[in-house]
């Protein structure tokens, strides 16, 4: 039975709109285009998924070039069509070719309809000798199918005819096998653009597809792991991960990154001839075990722990930005005990951590992404800790204060800090049975904590403690309003301010914290009063 597609009330406004300024070219002395609905789109309407993204392929012309003609048609008289006018389409924004990071094609972004959409006219590539680059030219629907990453992404919808076109003569039969698979060899493909490694992981991750045989053992040559380092520019990687992470399978993802041997390709510095190499192979312990915590599916054990930490570390119903938060920081585990990248660096360097680096010179993460990281990293040892110390501990208003300093100073994403944590004690459990190794570690203050007895005794601890937390109402103490400021402080020692300020500010956080109840703040005057001498102010 041949495949169709049944257009939105949107996408069929578009499609004349489409065919409209193609017949206005041709009345104009243009060359009429013949006109396509490419790539993504297709598949996901043959899967039944909706999508406001559309790329639109162009016979004859450039997308700039079409737009402009587009623009043309909006205001002049052969626009007769009420659901038309000139603000349907927006700014044309072209994206220059670059083929030095391997792209090769320049594209046109706008939006027409309230539909982000991509202009680009087809295309073939053609290589010369001595040149790694291609030269792009005009090409016919079958050569620009042939250089899609997948055959998969390389159906059309004609909107002349109206009919799905499949060039390559494999992609309707590999989406009933959930296959992606090159349309050409897989080589070549990921050589000709690297990126096209990290596409095709995540539409494994997305379409929960397999990874044909040939292209996965492509995918892992060192070649190309060279080239998607070097060659592509680590915005496009950022991106690529970024959209792994909040998709549905971020595990397959990083699984699939994992298998590949891909991990020190993508997290790394590569503006540097030197970067260290990150220990990957107790990665999967911590991808596996995130993957647990938020579906509650697998793992090893009872689940009630899990439940417990998911509850509190991922809110109740989960909150997507906490989740994906918890998937960036899962990223940078194996980082996590190679603590600085020189001691050299003064204290003030933003980042000094080598997995902050990774994360601001590998993806481009963004300056709070980048210092999460750097933070979860440089305050794992005081979490261990304080996670450690508080399960032998009663819940007093003395351990109050000490957990809820903590989590003021560890901030508003004190719940990433604390998975982060987690992950990382998981990855030194070697199995499930109890034995455990620390990948690397120069701090001994925390080696007793980090090597844990087992996976589940982890677990296990973690919960305790976390419940400890909710107990004590600390879930949310990053948000305390203190119940004096400073100004009333000296006010009331009749002092002037100074470096003792800090000091009393902690006096008063501490007696807030063991008395929780209290909203009269005499009781905090008066205890800064008898501890006047710590202050130095006697």
């Amino acid at each position: 039975m041949e495949k169709s597609i049944q257009l939105t009330t949107t996408e069929a406004t578009l499609r004349q709109l489409l065919l409209d300024v193609s017949d206005y070219i041709a009345t104009n002395g243009g060359q009429k285009p013949d006109l396509r609905f490419t790539g993504g789109w297709v598949r996901d309407k043959l899967l039944g998924y909706t999508s406001k993204d559309i790329d639109i392929s162009i016979s004859s012309m450039t997308g700039y070039k079409f737009g402009i003609w587009m623009k043309a048609f909006l205001k002049s008289s052969a626009n007769n069509n009420p659901k038309y006018g000139p603000e349907v389409i927006g700014n044309l924004n072209k994206i220059e070719a670059n083929p030095e990071k391997s792209k090769h094609l320049e594209t046109v972004t706008t939006k027409i309809l309230g539909l982000e959409i991509d202009l680009v006219n087809l295309r073939k590539e053609t290589y010369v000798e001595h040149s790694r680059n291609p030269i792009m030219e005009f090409g016919s629907p079958e050569e620009d199918a042939s250089r899609r990453d997948s055959t998969v992404n390389a159906l059309f919808y004609n909107l002349q005819t109206s009919k799905i076109e499949d060039f390559t003569g494999r992609g309707l039969q590999d989406m009933e096998l959930k296959l992606l698979k090159t349309p050409l060899s897989p080589y070549q493909t990921f050589k000709d653009d690297p990126l096209r490694v990290l596409r095709t992981i995540r539409f494994a991750s997305k379409l929960a597809y397999r990874i044909d045989q040939a292209d996965e053992q492509a995918m892992g040559e060192q070649s190309i792991k060279d080239a998607l380092r070097l060659k592509i520019s680590r915005e496009r990687v950022g991106v690529e991960i970024t959209k792994m992470l909040q998709g549905p399978s971020p595990h397959t993802a990083l699984a699939l990154i994992d298998r590949l041997g891909l991990y020190n390709t993508i997290y790394t510095n590569p503006s540097t001839g030197w970067f260290e190499m990150a220990n990957t192979q107790y990665w999967h312990l911590a991808y596996d075990q995130l993957h647990t915590l938020v579906t509650q599916v697998g793992g090893t054990g009872n689940l009630v722990s899990s439940q417990v930490i998911a509850k509190i570390l991922f809110k109740e119903p989960h909150d997507p930005e906490e989740v994906y938060l918890a998937w960036m920081l899962c990223c940078f585990v194996p980082w996590a005990q190679t603590k600085t990248a020189t001691s050299n660096l003064p204290i003030s360097k933003f980042p000094k951590t080598v997995a902050a680096i990774a994360a601001r010179e590998g993806i481009k993460a963004d300056n709070i992404i980048t210092r999460l990281i750097e933070e979860a990293v440089l305050y794992l040892p005081d979490v261990v800790i304080k996670k450690g110390d508080a399960i032998n501990q009663n819940r007093s208003s003395t351990i109050r204060e000490l957990h809820g300093k903590a989590i003021r100073q560890w901030g508003p994403h004190w719940r990433s800090i604390v998975i982060f944590a987690l992950l990382v004690q998981i990855a030194q459990t070697q199995n499930q049975s109890g034995a455990s190794q620390a990948l690397v570690t120069k701090r001994s203050i925390v080696d007793s904590y980090l090597k844990s007895a087992g996976r589940q005794d982890l677990l296990d601890s973690y919960a305790e403690w976390l419940s400890g937390l909710a107990h004590l109402d600390l879930l949310n103490v990053h948000q305390m309003k203190p119940i004096i400021n400073g100004n009333q402080i000296c006010a009331a020692l009749a002092a002037k301010p100074g470096p003792w300020t800090k000091k009393a500010l902690d006096i008063a956080l501490g007696w807030q914290l063991r008395h929780p109840d209290e909203t009269s703040p005499n009781g905090c005057f008066e205890e800064i009063l008898q501890r006047k001498k710590e202050l130095d102010l006697v």
